[in-house]
């Protein structure tokens, strides 16, 4: 069964999530329609990329991904259809693409889907859809668009090393309040090389051993471990992490390796 999955920033209390399903539907009865998220904070493609990024490859090979952020017409902004990893995706050449990809796709076109006037101010529920319908159904890249061979950049935020330290900063910050950083877990193994650590941020809080898991320490004690996402972790047993240790988005952590 063709599978389109949805990551947006449309929320539940409106009715953009219902045409863009109903369009979907009109076009591909058949789909199984999955929603990663329609929850992303307006707008904001680091969330996105970040949510995208650490769950696509769940699903199975010529999976569809249908980005909805950012994509009100705008004509210095292409939309761009890609093959990566064996996965299609449909979104805005905003940025987001540039966050999510570890190396380049295989394969880009920028969609030369004919506008319908009517959805004008909502392509999402147009042109998105139709170029998403197009690959569900097995449909080829070029069918849809032009190839083209380079996609916005931004940077995420990457840990600094500094003698025996890492410096690095909250990425996101999970519906569990759990606080996740961008240290991965490579990243940490390979600076550590076997060394005890101290994981410092604010109110001089510290924490000097990685969990397995959640439970691993009492209800309501602060731990860090490396999550589902591969990145290092602070969180509270069962507790709001981000609330009562006071983190934030941007926030720095520092991890000093001991000798």
């Amino acid at each position: 069964m063709a599978i389109i999955t949805l990551t947006t920033d449309l929320g539940d209390k409106d009715i953009y999530q219902a045409a863009l399903k109903g369009s979907i539907l009109k076009l591909l009865p058949s789909v199984n329609i999955v929603d990663i998220t329609n929850s992303v904070a307006a707008y904001n493609i680091q969330q996105a990329a970040f949510i995208l990024k650490n769950s696509f490859y769940y699903f199975p090979d010529a999976t569809v991904h249908l980005i909805g952020i950012d994509t009100v017409f705008n004509e210095d902004t292409r939309y761009l259809a890609i093959k990566y990893k064996n996965h299609f995706f449909v979104g805005a050449d905003n940025g987001i693409f540039s966050l999510m990809f570890d190396k380049d796709p295989d394969e880009i076109v920028e969609i030369n889907i004919m506008q319908d006037l009517k959805f004008l101010h909502f392509p999402l529920a147009d042109i998105f859809v139709k170029a998403a319908c197009h690959l569900a159904q097995g449909g080829e890249l070029t069918k849809i668009g032009i190839p083209v061979s380079g996609i916005e950049k931004k940077m995420n935020l990457q840990p600094v090393i500094e003698k025996s330290l890492i410096k690095g900063s909250v990425i996101y910050i999970d519906s569990f309040q759990n606080v996740i950083t961008n240290i991965t877990k490579e990243f940490f193994n390979t600076i550590q090389q076997g060394r005890r650590f101290q994981l410092s941020f604010k109110r001089n809080e510290t924490i000097d051993h990685l969990s397995w898991h959640y439970n691993e320490v009492p209800e309501g004690e602060k731990l860090c471990l490396f999550g589902i996402s591969d990145h290092l972790e602070i969180a509270i047993n069962k507790g709001n992490a981000s609330g009562l240790l006071g983190l934030n988005l941007g926030d720095s952590v520092v991890i000093d390796f001991l000798d």
